[in-house]
C-alpha cells in the first residue's frame, strides 16, 4: 500500500498541503491557523497512519531532530533517571534520543562520540567518565552544540550543569560530627574526577573546621559502584578502632557497604552509622533502617541540561560572535535528608586535635 502523504491529508481535510505541513511541524500558531483546523489535520493524520519522513525533513531543515546522550552506566539509578528526564523532555518537542552507555570506560566514551557525530545529531549531552577533555574540545571546535552534565571542566567553553558537591559533602560530614562521630570512614568514588574531588574537599573541610583528626587510612575506595562499597567497607570494618560512621559517596556504594555490614552481623545505626550522597531513591526510606541522604536535584539536572542544549542548537545558523565563547555553569544545590541511619553518640574529645 502507498504510504499516506501530505496531499492525502490535505484532500481529506479540505485545506492546502502547505497548511497541513505547518500544522504537523508545530507552526500553526505562528501562521495563525485556527485550533479547529489544527485539530482536524492532526486527527486525520493519525487516522490514516501518516508518518513523517524525518530524513527528508532533515535535508530541508539541515537538522536531524535527534540528540546524542552519553552516560557512564545505565544500570546506575542516578544516571538512568537523568536519561529518562531528558528523553521525556525531548519527546515533547519532537526530538529523539540516541543513547550510549560508556560503561565507565574512557575509550568507549570516545567511540560513542565518534559514532554519534557520524549520525549527524543536532547536539550532544555528555556525562563524562574521566578528566581527559581533548575529545570534548574537538566537539566544541567543530561547532557541534555540546552540554556537559554531572561533571565540571573549567577549561571547556560550553554549558555545564552540576550539583554543589562540595557543600553536599560538607553537610554530610558535618551532620555526622554534630552527632558526635569522630572516627568517620569515607568510601569515595572514582579518583581524579571533578565529582569525587569536590566531595572529598567538602568532607575534609568539615573535619578540619571541627578540629577532627584526619586519618588517611579511613579514606578508601576507587569508584562509584556497589562492589567498591562492599570491599572498601570490609577494609574499614577491620580497622582498629572501626569507624563509628561511614560516608558513602554514592547510593551504589552505600548498597555494597550495607551488604558488608550485614555480613559482619552489625546493625545500622546501633553499631555503625551511615550517610550517602546521591539522588534520593524511593527505596531509601523503606529500608530496614531508612538511609540519611545528601540528595541531588537529579530530575532538574536532566531538565537544565536539555534546556541548555536546545538553546545552543537554536543558536546554530545565527551570526556567530567574534567574542570568545564563555562557559555557562549551572550549579544546583543539594539537600540533607535526615532519616534513621545516623546514631547520636555520647560526646567525646579524645580524638580531636
Amino acid at each position: 500500500m502507498k504510504k499516506p502523504n501530505l496531499k492525502d491529508i490535505a484532500k481529506k481535510t479540505g485545506v492546502s498541503a502547505s497548511t497541513v505541513s505547518r500544522v504537523l511541524n508545530g507552526k500553526a500558531e505562528s501562521f495563525r491557523i485556527s485550533p479547529s483546523t489544527s485539530e482536524l489535520v492532526l486527527k486525520i493524520a493519525t487516522e490514516i497512519g501518516y508518518i513523517p519522513n524525518q530524513i527528508a525533513r532533515g535535508l530541508r531543515t539541515r537538522k536531524s531532530h535527534t540528540i546524542g546522550l552519553i552516560i557512564p552506566n545505565i544500570s546506575n539509578p542516578y544516571f538512568s533517571r537523568i536519561c529518562r528526564t531528558i528523553e521525556i523532555a525531548a519527546r515533547k518537542i519532537g526530538y529523539s534520543i540516541i543513547l550510549s552507555d560508556s560503561q565507565e570506560e574512557q575509550q568507549l566514551e570516545i567511540e560513542s562520540i565518534r559514532n554519534l557525530r557520524s549520525r549527524n545529531v543536532d547536539g550532544l549531552i555528555i556525562l563524562p567518565v574521566g578528566e581527559d577533555i581533548n575529545v570534548l574540545k574537538q566537539i566544541i571546535d567543530s561547532k557541534i552544540p555540546l552540554v556537559i552534565a554531572d561533571r565540571h571542566f573549567p577549561d571547556l567553553k560550553c554549558p555545564q550543569v552540576i550539583s554543589n558537591n562540595y557543600d553536599g559533602a560538607f553537610d554530610a560530614a558535618n551532620h555526622l560530627i554534630q552527632n558526635n562521630h569522630q572516627v568517620i570512614g569515607c568510601v569515595q568514588g572514582k579518583h581524579n574526577t571533578s565529582v569525587n574531588n569536590s566531595r572529598m574537599k567538602g568532607f575534609l573541610s568539615a573535619l578540619k573546621e571541627n578540629n577532627i583528626k584526619i586519618n588517611g587510612n579511613y579514606i578508601v575506595g576507587d569508584d562509584f559502584g556497589s562492589r567498591n562499597g562492599y570491599t572498601s567497607t570490609k577494609i574499614l570494618l577491620n580497622m582498629n578502632p572501626i569507624p563509628t560512621a561511614i560516608f558513602a559517596f554514592s547510593n551504589l556504594i552505600s548498597l555494597g557497604a550495607m551488604r558488608a555490614i550485614m555480613e559482619e552481623k552489625l546493625n545500622i545505626p546501633n553499631d555503625i552509622s551511615m550517610i550517602t550522597f546521591d539522588d534520593d531513591q524511593p527505596h531509601s526510606e523503606f529500608l530496614a533502617t531508612p538511609m540519611s541522604t545528601i540528595a541531588q536535584q537529579t530530575d532538574e539536572i536532566g531538565h537544565v541540561a536539555f534546556k541548555l542544549l536546545m538553546a545552543e542548537i537554536d543558536k546554530e545558523g545565527q551570526t556567530l560572535s567574534k567574542e570568545p565563547k564563555e562557559s555557562k555553569i549551572v550549579v544546583l544545590s543539594t539537600k540533607l535528608i535526615e532519616r534513621n541511619s545516623v546514631k547520636i553518640l555520647m560526646p567525646s574529645k579524645k580524638l580531636r586535635k
